[in-house]
């Protein structure tokens, strides 16, 4: 290990908000323009960070056009003009608590909050009561929001689970025990999969974390075969896996989930390849695997941060050569400042390809660009001429009917579409065969055969 690395291994986690921000060595760096953005548009837009990020990942010398900076800080044109110009009045001039809420809160309604139906159609019933802290989407896969792991050690700008910080309790996900999932799945004999996600799971101390995944090791509960962790922390905060007090008790509570019989996946978001180029976001990576849980790399395509083909190619070799699988590019959801990061989907799909045709065989286990929008997750296969029109040639990886998944379908091109719903049908047809077959089977419990796994000697 490297002296910078054992430098890395002795850091305590030390986040920054908006009111602490200025503590940190690099504020005073920052021009007056990016200080005032970051005051402003934090109002509206989470802003937390801590020093691993600002030292290790963020190059100084290239503020503002750096990705790391554009991914952690709140920039200026996240908002309209007319709307930046009015909370700026407010929150520098006027000063008035009141009037800043206010203004805030209609701001965020308007930015799609939860979007693709979590709250309408994902969240799933119990005895005629909603099961808080779960949503129910695909047949196969429960996600689960623990209370304790509603937070991230940093904050990305274009999450679309944003709503979890910043007070909107009306629209907030989370579970404060684990009762309620285990009685569910013991109803749902479909489920083969739990994610646990948030925020971010690994916010959490191992004891804490165990505490909601124990449970799921219950003989009862033979027919969950996956337990997944959707994390930010291996390239935000890998200390988790290598130095935090507690990252030897954590590797060990892998190791029990496997040894239990269940793939534990974990569920490691990236952004670009700078967040795996650090020796101690390797180590993590190695650490991990090295437990018998898998690292699946998954991120969205976002402007300003990740168009360049090359780095999605370093990212996926790099994980490839440490045992982690390339997963999922995803197409940044239409919430929050999605006119800042948005990318036409037909450019998102020339990247992919761009990327996918720099890697080997083992490295294009990756799937994109996909959406996850309201009837499914949907991947762009292509753009072709059939009957000399030019279409987007689309299909499910999932969805809210599990007939419709793999049945290729086409949309128009259009070179401006950034989401799915911009898309409309080809061929001269009036609608998609998913809107003229809108009802949802119903779920057959049928028993699962389970095949017990024999543990390494």
């Amino acid at each position: 290990m490297s002296d910078d690395s054992n430098e890395l291994s002795s850091v305590k986690f030390k986040p920054y908000t908006r009111q602490t921000i200025s503590q940190a060595r690099q504020w005073d760096w920052l021009p007056a323009e990016q200080r005032e953005a970051v005051q402003v548009v934090s109002h509206v837009l989470p802003f937390r960070t801590n020093e691993y990020v600002l030292d290790q990942l963020i190059e100084w010398n290239n503020i503002p056009d750096d990705p790391i900076y554009r991914l952690v800080f709140p920039h200026r044109d996240m908002l309209p003009p007319e709307q930046y110009a009015h909370l700026r009045e407010l929150v520098l001039v006027r000063q008035d608590k009141a009037a800043i809420d206010a203004y805030v809160r209609g701001i965020r309604l308007g930015m799609n909050p939860h979007p693709a139906g979590q709250m309408t159609h994902n969240v799933p019933t119990m005895n005629g009561e909603p099961v808080r802290g779960l949503q129910h989407k695909y047949a196969q896969t429960v996600l689960f929001f623990p209370s304790a792991g509603q937070t991230c050690h940093a904050y990305c700008t274009f999450c679309f689970r944003w709503p979890q910080f910043v007070g909107m309790d009306d629209m907030k996900f989370d579970a404060r025990e684990s009762t309620e999932l285990a009685a569910y799945l013991k109803l749902h004999t479909e489920v083969t999969d739990v994610l646990i996600t948030g925020g971010d799971p690994m916010i959490m101390n191992t004891r804490s974390l165990a505490a909601y995944l124990e449970p799921l090791l219950d003989p009862a509960l033979v027919h969950i075969q996956n337990i997944r962790i959707g994390t930010k922390s291996v390239a935000y905060w890998p200390q988790r896996f290598v130095s935090d007090r507690d990252a030897d008790d954590l590797l060990r509570l892998f190791e029990r989930i496997v040894k239990a019989g269940k793939n534990l996946a974990i569920m490691g978001h990236y952004s670009h390849a700078v967040e795996l180029r650090q020796d101690i976001a390797q180590q993590a990576v190695k650490r991990i695997v090295s437990t018998g849980a898998t690292l699946r790399m998954q991120g969205p395509l976002i402007r300003h941060i990740n168009e360049d083909p090359n780095s999605w190619a370093e990212l996926w070799q790099t994980g490839t050569r440490l045992g982690a699988i390339p997963y999922y590019m995803f197409v940044e959801r239409d919430t929050g400042p999605r006119g800042y990061f948005e990318v036409p989907l037909a450019r998102a799909h020339e990247i992919f390809q761009a990327a996918y045709q720099q890697v080997s065989g083992l490295s294009r286990t990756v799937r994109g660009p996909s959406m996850s929008a309201f009837p499914g997750k949907i991947v762009i296969d292509g753009v072709v001429n059939i009957g000399g029109e030019k279409v987007f040639a689309l299909q499910f990886l999932q969805a809210r009917n599990p007939d419709w998944v793999r049945r290729p379908f086409y949309a128009k091109f259009d070179a401006e579409a950034t989401w799915f719903d911009d898309l409309r049908p080809a061929f001269g047809q009036e609608k998609f065969f998913f809107e003229l077959d809108a009802s949802l089977p119903e779920v057959v419990h049928a028993p699962q055969r389970v095949i017990h796994l024999v543990q390494a000697a």
